[in-house]
């Protein structure tokens, strides 16, 4: 009985057994799936917004709920619209998964005259600090479309600024009308020229920038030298008006000086024509004179080196009191010929071995000394009296 009891038992428990099992892996599943599902909200990109106020001067057409725009592509909406003063106040909100640049800017665009309009946030961020959460876009970085409204008041002011209670009041404009049809009756084809030289004349300046471009940067140095150079130019001008008034103060003197000077320049004409032939003569002398100069000039050099020692020799030698030139005889050297003829050689340029062999030719021959009698019958006199005398 027992083991019909038992026998049963056996399956029963381990169909438990695997019940179990299956519900703790079904609830670990889920558990890991859950995990997996935080973690993807927390760490996934792009799964928050950001906030942000832009101030405009204006909102028509701009609600809750509309939307804000990067490319034309919706990134959020309005928050709230409120007015603050002479300003409008937006609040808005967009998915962080967008950067905006720091320095955006915001503009209300109207698609159409009729549908709603939203915020765009230009420009698109490329690098650099991106706009921080809650941070405001100030009016000056704002902007907003003209109504349609506002362009219909602006053209009725208008009209009545040129109606029958304005400008027309009298008829004037209406004669200005007049008058205009009148003088460009006809003067089509002349206008039309008139705005195809125009033309011409525009390209020819665009194809030309670059040189006047040039020039006027070329003007600019000279003018910024000029401010720089401001005192120079100013004593320059001074300097300039005070030999125009000193010119003008002698006008007369110039005028006459230049009379002078034609008669003169006649005169000289005239003699030139009367002696063209003496004149050619004398300028072939001149031209032969400075040829020779020319070949002579070392020894012209020569004379104008020893002239001023010459004329001081000359002045130190004059005698006032007896008017006579005074020199101091040399005895020993009219004693010695070879002395003598040797300053006389070296005078005129003749180098030292002349000097040389006449010492040695006169050493060969006794030279009486002073006092004695004259050399022997038939033996030269050496002295300066014999060679002067001739032997006599």
């Amino acid at each position: 009985m027992s083991r019909a009891r038992t026998g049963p038992r056996r399956p029963a428990v381990a169909a438990a057994a695997r019940v179990g099992r299956r519900s703790a892996t079904a609830i670990a599943a889920v558990l890991v799936l859950a995990l997996l599902a935080v973690l993807c909200a927390a760490l996934w990109p792009g799964g928050g917004s950001r906030d942000g106020t832009a101030y405009f001067t204006r909102a028509v057409g701009l609600y809750k709920g509309s939307d804000v725009r990067i490319l034309g592509v919706r990134v959020g909406e309005v928050r709230s619209v409120k007015a603050e003063g002479q300003r409008v106040r937006v609040d808005f909100t967009y998915d962080d998964r967008y950067k905006v640049p720091a320095d955006a800017k915001a503009v209300v665009v109207a698609p159409s005259v009729v549908s709603d309009r939203y915020v765009q946030l230009t420009p698109v961020y490329e690098t650099g600090p991106v706009l921080a959460d809650g941070a405001s876009i100030a009016l000056s970085r704002t902007a907003v479309p003209v109504e349609l409204d506002r362009i219909f008041s602006s053209l009725n002011d208008l009209n009545v600024a040129l109606g029958p209670e304005g400008a027309n009041k009298n008829g004037a404009l209406s004669r200005l009308l007049q008058v205009g049809a009148e003088n460009l009756d006809g003067q089509g084809t002349d206008i039309n020229r008139t705005v195809t030289d125009f033309s011409k004349a525009l390209t020819t300046l665009a194809a030309g920038k670059e040189d006047l471009f040039g020039t006027v940067r070329n003007l600019q140095v000279f003018t910024t030298a000029l401010a720089q150079s401001d005192g120079e130019v100013r004593a320059f001008n001074q300097d300039l008006a005070s030999v125009a008034d000193q010119l003008a103060a002698e006008r007369g003197e110039l005028a006459l000086a230049l009379k002078n000077l034609a008669v003169a320049l006649a005169e000289v004409a005239s003699f030139v024509k009367e002696n063209k032939q003496n004149l050619t003569t004398d300028i072939e002398g001149l031209a032969d004179i400075t040829g020779t100069l020319a070949k002579q000039k070392d020894a012209i050099a020569e004379t104008l080196e020893v002239a001023p020692t010459a004329l001081s020799n000359l002045q130190l030698a004059y005698n006032p009191s007896s008017g006579t030139l005074d020199t101091r005889n040399n005895a020993e050297q009219s004693q010695n010929p070879s002395l003598y003829l040797c300053s006389l050689l070296r005078s005129v340029g003749q180098p030292q071995s002349a000097c040389d062999q006449i010492d040695k030719v006169l050493k060969r021959a006794p030279i009486p000394k002073p006092g004695e009698q004259g050399p022997p019958s038939g033996a030269p006199d050496l002295t300066l009296g014999g060679i002067l005398g001739g032997g006599q």
